[in-house]
């Protein structure tokens, strides 16, 4: 006999045991029955039928508990946790050293690990989508075009396409890179005036809300979807240090011919300057509208295959010298001075006498502050006099290191304006460094800067960088691949958010004001 152990089992025990003695001697002795011992008698028979009704209903229910155990166990799991996945995550019943099982009491559910998601980025969930798309077959003696293309009358709105200072025709052989070899392949054109449009499929800039985040204007998708999805009619080389490459895309007029102007045009730049891509994005997310439309695309009829920046060319720039790719000749020295005059500032025009240019002052201070931001060093510090270059950088490749014992006479490159708009500059060739540590930051760039846009510097303050770089950068398929996924894009914006802590302290630490540039 087992002691009982919860105390409703205490008190049927005590009374039972009170209970039982006194019916038997009622019965079985010779006292006369009396209307006492009757009642006492009667209580006790009624007690002790009520407990064989109670243990009799229990041994019932402990035999359907156990035919239905497992089953109703894991039905109140499965109410418990809903969202949580219960495959296989149910543990064996542990054995008993007689050969028979014990039923478990806790159901053991097996977590999975929490997948990292972007936090908070606006249309970025892509939805379900059960539109079959169809597939057109290939003509006979026609070649298969995989990309995919414009419709006609979207690509013809498209703007010429982008960033003077390459002239035409030139040998790339002698640049000192591993030329390019133009491999036939999917995406381009065999040739002839008849091509076959490229099968449907989706686009490598992707957005799956109703809009495109308010920084990108329409122009800008559609002339990213210009670059990434438009099939490439022809490619020529032009004249660059940096070997890239002029892509000639299908979308102009029929029967056109097949050269930047009546064609839309994409300047293809090596693996290496991927960071152009981030500078379009960081520059539109800053409000400064000054870089070009870019986007990552793999190059299929490249020998390697490798994502590559490919940059909008836009014939409306101002023709550009060949030495320092620039429609405005300056030096560092007359730079400077023009910081001092500031030209066109509150609509008053310089007196003739003035070294003024017709570039805005505010477009100093824009340019100084993304150029900061991405340590672009090719246009205010061509010979590398504000930090400590690596051997691989244009400047010791080129020998202008030496040169900074007069930085006065150091010409400024990549100043680039439009022919129908001299106040305003055109942001080119923005590659980025992300490597160099803050010890070894170009503070030069700064130099003789008084004043800053107050609509980047906001964006630099406020704590929605970091989520706007996101979504934007998100929309461009190819480039987020390519660095990593959201992983290798977070260290990309841990570097920038840095950089402008760095900036807005040498703001304050200057007294430099911060005023509207919307002019």
């Amino acid at each position: 006999m087992t002691c009982p152990d919860k105390p409703g089992q205490l008190i049927n025990w005590f009374i039972c045991s009170l209970c039982v003695p006194r019916v038997r001697k009622l019965w079985s002795s010779r006292r006369p029955r009396t209307r006492r011992n009757l009642l006492l008698g009667t209580a006790c028979a009624i007690y002790l039928g009520f407990l064989v009704s109670q243990v009799g209903r229990a041994s019932l229910q402990h035999g359907h508990a156990a035919e239905k155990g497992p089953h109703r166990s894991r039905d109140t799991a499965e109410a418990s946790f809903p969202e949580i996945p219960l495959d296989g995550t149910l543990a064996p019943p542990e054995s008993q050293g007689n050969g028979s099982t014990l039923q478990p009491n806790v159901v053991y559910i097996t977590l999975r690990s929490k997948r990292s998601k972007p936090a908070n980025i606006r249309g970025t969930v892509k939805p379900k989508r059960r539109k079959k798309h169809a597939v057109a077959s290939a003509a006979p003696g026609q070649e298969a075009l995989v990309g995919p293309s414009l419709q006609p009358q979207e690509a013809a709105r498209a703007a010429d396409a982008v960033a003077p200072g390459y002239a035409q025709g030139a040998n790339l052989a002698k640049m000192g890179e591993r030329p390019w070899r133009l491999v036939r392949g999917p995406g381009v054109r065999a040739g002839g005036p008849d091509f076959l449009q490229p099968s449907s499929r989706e686009s490598n800039i992707r957005i799956y809300s109703e809009s495109a985040p308010s920084w990108l204007s329409k122009d800008d998708i559609r002339r990213m979807r210009l670059l990434a999805d438009s099939t490439v009619a022809g490619l020529r080389p032009v004249s660059s240090k940096s070997g890239a490459r002029l892509l000639v895309l299908e979308g102009g007029a029929p029967g056109a011919v097949l050269r930047c102007g009546p064609s839309p045009c994409g300047l293809l730049k090596q693996p290496l300057d991927m960071s152009e891509v981030f500078a379009f994005h960081l520059d539109r997310i800053l409000g400064l509208n000054r870089t070009l439309p870019s986007v990552s695309r793999k190059a299929e009829f490249i020998q390697d295959g490798r994502p590559c920046p490919i940059i909008l060319w836009d014939a409306s720039l101002s023709p550009a010298s060949n030495d320092t790719h620039s429609s405005v000749k300056l030096t560092w020295g007359t730079y400077q001075q023009l910081l001092k005059q500031k030209c066109w500032q509150n609509g008053r025009v310089p007196k003739p006498e003035s070294s003024c240019t017709e570039i805005h002052h505010h477009e100093w201070s824009k340019m100084a502050l993304f150029d900061f931001l991405l340590q672009i060093y090719n246009r205010l510090d061509t010979n590398c006099c504000g930090f400590r270059p690596r051997k691989e950088d244009a400047c010791v490749q080129n020998g202008l290191r030496p040169k900074c014992d007069n930085q006065g006479s150091a010409a400024l490159s990549h100043i680039i304006q439009r022919k129908h708009d001299p106040r305003h500059l055109v942001f080119i060739d923005n590659k980025g460094f992300f490597d160099r540590s803050e010890d070894n930051l170009n503070f030069k760039l700064l130099e003789g800067i008084k004043e800053f846009p107050a609509s980047a510097v906001s964006v630099l303050k406020s704590q929605h960088l970091r989520q706007k770089l996101l979504q934007s950068l998100f929309l461009d398929k190819v480039y987020w691949e390519s660095q990593g996924g959201r992983q290798g894009i977070e260290k990309l914006i841990d570097v920038i958010e840095h950089r402008a802590k760095i900036l807005i302290t040498y703001i304050n630490a200057h007294g430099a004001k911060v005023l509207p540039m919307n002019e």
